[in-house]
């Protein structure tokens, strides 16, 4: 028999703040934390801005050299697992460690350590790159970080499916809770994509706003790119609510498909049918949803396929659906995209305030849907998605309750 998997810790580090409570300060008020990046010199790109993880110094979070073995994505993830775990009260003895599973999402893994060691090869002509570039650049590091520091000795491991990579590795972890299979998940998301090669290549795809992310405006004109982590603790409700933890929310349904059509045009269709799988596996009717965490990109081409896939799976019922995008705020963290708002959402729930989409100008005939623009909207809900729709048609849907 499935078992109801509660929530019972998070953890979050973005361009929004440093832990949680500064995170929800900053959606809850509709404050974004978008501006100059910083970490690396974007002189000669069409674009300046990024959501970055602001003031960032590696020696308060790690000590002596430890901080040298991680790139700055999964230092970000063991950042985030440290506040989770510690929200969550549990303590991992060998018992319970070899029943924890660690689930993560990553898409590009390290790419500042590869950047610079193809700067050292390449430009300065150099014999040798750092010893660890293959260690730092793993999409797994984070997942294996997490392992190493907590003692956690169950399946750890990876999960690279672009931008809904942590969509994913929640999805599964949950599977895995539910079902028996694990006792405890840590699963989220971790990815640090500022460095300059990557930001070079995503130059090239001409999908990146020269100013700011406004999704489902009409003046749209391309996402930002964000970093950062957001990690959760997931365990059988029965087993939280015996050992008195608090619990922020439960993950009660995850759908995902493959549009097997376009590797970088998304289809409608297949977003709708991620959605519609989400909602069989948590036995919801379309109009139980209370709101939608919108993958909302602020694309040309994203944000009306959205726009049609949600009113595909809910009919005239999306008219009063409220949808926001979160990317507006702490911009487009890739593989960490769907962790960093599988985060928001719960809090959303468990506060009773739903996040808005800022910078929001003008409405959108194309994206005509209950978006909710600029300030906040408080509204006492039980169940919500959030949505993950990534290049090469790979969709990803959650469904939470609140706690």
């Amino acid at each position: 028999m499935n078992r109801r998997v509660a929530i019972t810790g998070v953890g979050i580090i973005s361009a929004l703040g440093k832990n949680v409570a500064e995170n929800w300060e900053a959606l809850s008020n509709g404050r974004p934390g978008i501006g100059p990046i910083t970490v690396s010199d974007v002189s000669t790109l069409k674009f300046q801005n990024g959501a970055e993880v602001k003031d960032y110094d590696s020696a308060i979070f790690f000590d002596g050299n430890s901080a040298d073995f991680l790139d700055r994505f999964a230092q970000f993830a063991v950042i985030a697992a440290r506040e989770a775990i510690a929200t969550s009260g549990l303590q991992f003895h060998r018992g319970l460690s070899d029943k924890t599973t660690i689930v993560t999402g990553s898409s590009i893994g390290g790419q500042a350590s590869q950047d610079a060691g193809f700067w050292a090869v390449y430009h300065e002509r150099q014999n040798r790159v750092h010893p660890l570039t293959i260690p730092r650049t793993m999409p797994n590091a984070g997942a294996s970080a997490i392992s190493m520091e907590f003692g956690i000795r169950g399946p750890a491991y990876n999960i690279s499916t672009a931008c809904s990579s942590s969509n994913h590795a929640i999805g599964q972890a949950f599977w895995a809770v539910r079902s028996g299979l694990a006792e405890i998940a840590i699963t989220g998301g971790c990815e640090a994509p500022l460095s300059f090669g990557i930001l070079k290549a995503w130059e090239a795809m001409r999908v990146v706003s020269p100013d700011t992310c406004r999704p489902f405006s009409r003046d749209r004109r391309g996402m930002i790119l964000g970093e950062g982590a957001a990690m959760l603790v997931l365990e059988p409700l029965d087993a939280a609510v015996a050992r008195g933890a608090r619990i922020l929310g439960e993950i009660v349904g995850f759908g995902m498909s493959s549009d097997a059509s376009h590797i970088t045009k998304p289809d409608p269709e297949g977003a709708a049918n991620a959605m519609r799988k989400a909602l069989a596996d948590a036995n919801l009717k379309p109009e139980q949803i209370g709101y939608i965490n919108a993958h909302g990109t602020g694309t040309p081409v994203n944000d009306p396929m959205e726009t049609s896939a949600v009113r595909a799976v809910f009919g005239a019922y999306a008219d009063k659906l409220p949808v926001s995008s979160t990317k507006s705020m702490h911009g487009h963290a890739l593989g960490a995209a769907g962790a960093l708002e599988a985060a928001a959402t719960i809090m959303a729930l468990s506060c009773g305030t739903l996040p808005p989409t800022t910078n929001f100008t003008t409405a959108d005939p194309e994206c005509n849907l209950d978006v909710i623009a600029n300030a906040p909207l408080k509204a006492h809900i039980e169940y919500a998605l959030s949505n993950s729709f990534a290049f090469g048609g790979l969709n990803a849907v959650l469904a939470f309750r609140r706690g």
